[in-house]
C-alpha cells in the first residue's frame, strides 16, 4: 500500500488590526522592552487582532510561513490557540547566528520577558535561541515514559548545532514537574539546566518586580479581566 500522506494543518489567522496602539499598550505595560517589541511587530511574530484586539504571537517555519498562533486578550483574560495550530511551531526567536544553546519558556510573554531582562543586563538577547513551549507541558503519569515537546523535539533537529538547553518555565509544581520530565528524557548528548525566574512566579513576574509594575498596575493595564470566548469560534 502507498505510504499514506500527512494533511498539513490550515492556519486560520484572525484578521489584524489596521492600528497596533492596544498590543503596543498592552506589551510595554507589561515591561517589554520597546526594541524587542519593535522587532516582534517588524517580522510578523506578533499583532493585535482586528475584530477582538487581542494579542497574537505567531510561530513560523524555516521558511518564514505561519504555522501556529497564540492567542492572548489585551483588555481580557481570554487564552487560546489559532484553528489549526501546529504546536510543532510554537513562538520563537532564533538566534541571529549559530548558537549551542537554547531557553526554553512556558509563554510567549515570558521569552519576551526573559529578552528583555537580558538587555537591561546589558547582553545580546538576539546571541542565543529562544523558545516558547505553546503553554504548560503535562508529563506522563509515569514521569519516565514523557515525550520531549514537539516544539522542542523539532526544533532540535532543525539546530543540530544546539548543545545546550536551559529552562525558565515557572516557579509553581506544574513547572517544576515539567522541567523534571523533560530533562529526564532528553537525549544524552544534551547538556540542560534548570533556571527558573528568580523571584516571582514566571518570567514576566521577574521582569515586573525588577521594574517596579505592581500587581494592582498590571491587573489595570489588563483591563476588566472578562472573559471572552468568542475570539476562539471566531479562528475555527
Amino acid at each position: 500500500f502507498p505510504a499514506e500522506k500527512r494533511t498539513e494543518k490550515k492556519l486560520l489567522l484572525p484578521e489584524p488590526c489596521r492600528c497596533q496602539t492596544r498590543l503596543v499598550s498592552y506589551l510595554r505595560g507589561r515591561g517589554i522592552d520597546g526594541e524587542i517589541v519593535d522587532f516582534c511587530l517588524r517580522t510578523g511574530r506578533v499583532y493585535e487582532s482586528g475584530r477582538y484586539h487581542n494579542a497574537v504571537f505567531v510561530g513560523r517555519d524555516r521558511e518564514g510561513k505561519a504555522r501556529y498562533a497564540a492567542i492572548r486578550g489585551i483588555m481580557t483574560d481570554f487564552i487560546g490557540d489559532a484553528s489549526g495550530s501546529d504546536k510543532n511551531y510554537s513562538f520563537s526567536i532564533p538566534a541571529e547566528g549559530k548558537s549551542q544553546e537554547v531557553h526554553l519558556f512556558e509563554s510567549a510573554i515570558d521569552l519576551l520577558s526573559y529578552a528583555t531582562l537580558l538587555k537591561m543586563d546589558g547582553q545580546n538577547w538576539r546571541e542565543e535561541h529562544l523558545l516558547s513551549l505553546a503553554g504548560v507541558y503535562q508529563p506522563a503519569k509515569e514521569i519516565r515514559q514523557s515525550k520531549v515537546p514537539m516544539a522542542l523535539s523539532r526544533f532540535l533537529k532543525e539546530q543540530p548545532e544546539v548543545q545546550r538547553i536551559v529552562f525558565h518555565l515557572d516557579n509553581d509544581r506544574a513547572g517544576r514537574l515539567a522541567a523534571e520530565a523533560i530533562r529526564l528524557v532528553l537525549p544524552e548528548k544534551y547538556c540542560s539546566e534548570n533556571e527558573p525566574p528568580a523571584r516571582g512566579k514566571d518570567c514576566n513576574d521577574c521582569l515586573c518586580i525588577r521594574l517596579g509594575i505592581g500587581i494592582i498596575e498590571r491587573k489595570k493595564q489588563r483591563g476588566n479581566q472578562n472573559k471572552v470566548s468568542s475570539e476562539r469560534s471566531s479562528v475555527r
